[in-house]
């Protein structure tokens, strides 16, 4: 069986340690040569990053996230074993875990780190497809010729330069489809390598749970157990059109991954879908002009990264979070994109208006979606003069912030 020496890049077909360096650390697979579809996912990455600057702090548990009202980031390892885990209520977290170190999260430095990633990746491949900021999905096939290596090599020599260079880990899995390469990568994290192959796809789906498919939320999971289906096992009994006539076009894909297929090609165009921000509050908020000047900074943010990767969108969404956790989402479709933060401000804000009744509110949150890229020829002259002035006003004081900085000018509806 060939074996693969996580260290030292070495190949070698027996035996439990490498011969070359004598590491234990090795990956064995009789498929290992052949398999071409890697998911890497960076290890518990904000708080690794975090431990990584603050070596200080690198022994305890750490969460990255708001404060005593916000919610978990990401927390690392340590913080894991007493519960806390990503998008959970802060205080809850704090009542598993008490001794945690909690980290206010630093978006540009995870944003730059997760750049230098992607250029890693880039080196050996131009498909790689981003799933946020520290996953990816990479298609080597193809790349043996050109880097004189098959694509196990290539994970190993990935992890092994983000370890050496970056100070972080990362866990890989490789298989023949995105499905199951994802599946494989949070088989052995931290630091993990897994392979499923062709061969043993069915025998290692079989007793799995349906929930590990992506896009079978708790409701999906519910009908399913409903019909007497829990595991890939369950869903083999039916056959396709059982499952479409039961449960709709869904049913084509259960059945699909069900016999571990998956034709998603990895994309390296993957298009954003929508672009948000949002921030809890240190206490509820009734106040219509507190309220107000957080929609607009959160405007500004969403209207920048739209303007950085030259989209805009039609529908703006305004999310809002009660004290009592209930969330409300609300939508309003323009007649024409934008990526503008005066537009996005505006149009949140009425929605707003309609909500103001719910309040106090702990959270608010704005975004943009059905996204697309700005055309060459796009004209904002479809706009009223009211409009058109605005367009004028924001593209003036993008042009100054752009020039002195982002902080060198702001509206004083942000100082409320």
């Amino acid at each position: 069986m060939p074996r693969l020496c996580r260290d030292c890049e070495f190949w070698f077909d027996v035996g439990s340690r490498c011969p070359s360096c004598r590491s234990p650390r090795i990956v064995a697979h009789d498929e290992l040569r052949e398999l071409s579809i890697a998911h890497m996912d960076c290890d518990a990455f904000y708080a690794s990053i975090e431990k990584r600057d603050n070596p200080n702090i690198r022994d305890q548990p750490v969460i990255v996230g708001g404060r005593k009202r916000g919610v978990v980031a990401t927390a690392c390892y340590i913080a894991r074993i007493y519960g806390v885990h990503s998008a959970m209520p802060m205080f809850q977290a704090l009542k598993l875990c008490p001794d945690a170190v909690v980290v206010p999260p630093r978006m540009q430095v995870y944003t730059e780190v997760s750049k230098r990633i992607r250029e890693m990746m880039l080196e050996f491949t131009p498909d790689v497809e981003p799933l946020s900021l520290d996953e990816a999905f990479l298609n080597l096939s193809g790349t043996a010729k050109l880097h004189g290596a098959p694509a196990a090599t290539l994970m190993v020599r990935l992890t092994n330069r983000m370890e050496s260079e970056l100070g972080l880990t990362g866990s890989i899995g490789l298989s023949h489809n995105k499905f199951l390469a994802k599946v494989a990568s949070d088989l052995e994290k931290p630091c993990g390598f897994s392979i499923i192959g062709k061969d043993e796809t069915a025998d290692f789906l079989r007793d799995k749970p349906v929930g590990l498919i992506w896009g079978v939320g708790a409701v999906m999971q519910a009908k399913l157990r409903t019909a007497g289906i829990l595991t890939f096992g369950d869903l083999l009994n039916w056959n396709r059109d059982q499952l479409k006539t039961q449960f709709g076009e869904i049913g084509t894909r259960l059945w699909k991954i069900a016999h571990g297929k998956d034709a998603r090609k990895v994309d390296r165009r993957r298009p954003v879908k929508s672009v948000s921000n949002e921030t809890t509050f240190d206490k509820d908020i009734s106040e219509p002009k507190e309220l107000d000047g957080h929609l607009w900074r959160l405007s500004v943010k969403v209207a920048d990264r739209l303007k950085t990767k030259g989209l805009h969108g039609r529908v703006v969404t305004l999310k809002l979070k009660q004290r009592n956790f209930k969330t409300i989402t609300r939508r309003r479709t323009l007649e024409i994109p934008t990526n503008l933060s005066d537009r996005l401000y505006r149009n949140s804000r009425k929605l707003l208006d309609g909500e103001l009744k719910r309040a106090p509110f702990r959270l608010i949150g704005v975004g943009l979606s059905d996204l697309h890229a700005v055309p060459n020829n796009f004209d904002e002259a479809e706009l009223s003069p009211e409009e058109a002035r605005h367009v004028a006003a924001e593209t003036a004081f993008d042009s100054l912030r752009n020039k002195f900085g982002k902080d060198i000018i702001f509206k004083g509806r942000s100082l409320d």
